[in-house]
């Protein structure tokens, strides 16, 4: 964890150190990230790092979380203006909103971008199960609720899909919308690198109408005329 010195540091020193880590391990991943370049570029001695972290991988965990955070309240913030501007939106509708600010957010903020490529790709395994670890949990803070909410309004069924599953599946497909259109390789399907937030609006609804399939209500049957 960051030492009593890193938190007592003045907040632009800090962010000088976090801004430059985040280029840095954003760039070139935890393994190959180099100390030197980020002490160089933050304007600190290479030992100052360590008196603020106790190694190498501890800046990488608390640069990651820290960004995690900072993507975390801006969806927060952004999904509370939503529901307060739309009350009654339906709940896949909110869904593919969401999923488009979160695709505006990432093209926006290239630093943020970089270390979440980090953390899904770092090659090192323990740097990547701790600093996924982090991610996911504030994933899921956010999902579980998000999930309970759309049962409680009866637009997510639970007696026939499984909402863990579901869960799971959020999971894994935030990090593919974030990345994907901005690394090439990770969509066959899609067609999403290279193409802006707006030309990724039919995608992302494609990819909501397979959920809403899933777990929406089931249609109200007809009944048979005699």
């Amino acid at each position: 964890m960051p030492t009593d010195v890193w938190r007592n540091l003045r907040p632009d020193r800090r962010e000088r150190v976090l801004t430059a880590a985040m280029a840095e391990f954003g760039a070139r991943g935890f393994s190959a990230g180099s100390l030197n370049v980020i002490a160089r570029e933050a304007g600190v001695a290479k030992g100052s790092l360590f008196q603020y972290f106790e190694d190498k991988l501890d800046l990488f965990v608390a640069v990651c979380a820290e960004v995690t955070s900072r993507i975390r309240g801006h969806m927060e913030a952004t999904m509370t203006e939503v529901l307060l501007a739309n009350p009654s939106l339906p709940f896949f509708e909110f869904l593919a909103r969401t999923a488009d600010e979160w695709i505006a957010y990432f093209a926006d903020h290239p630093l943020e971008r970089g270390v979440t490529a980090a953390t899904n790709f770092e090659l090192d395994p323990v740097a990547r199960q701790t600093v996924r670890q982090v991610a996911q949990e504030h994933y899921l803070d956010v999902f579980r609720p998000l999930v309970a909410e759309g049962v409680r309004r009866g637009e997510l069924r639970d007696d026939r899909a499984d909402i863990d599953a579901l869960l799971a599946l959020l999971v894994l497909v935030v990090p593919h919308l974030a990345l994907s259109p901005h690394l090439p390789g990770l969509d066959p399907v899609l067609g999403m690198y290279g193409r802006t937030p707006a030309e990724l609006r039919e995608p992302v609804r494609k990819l909501i109408r397979v959920v809403a399939a899933a777990y929406g209500p089931l249609p109200t049957p007809v009944g048979r005329v005699s």
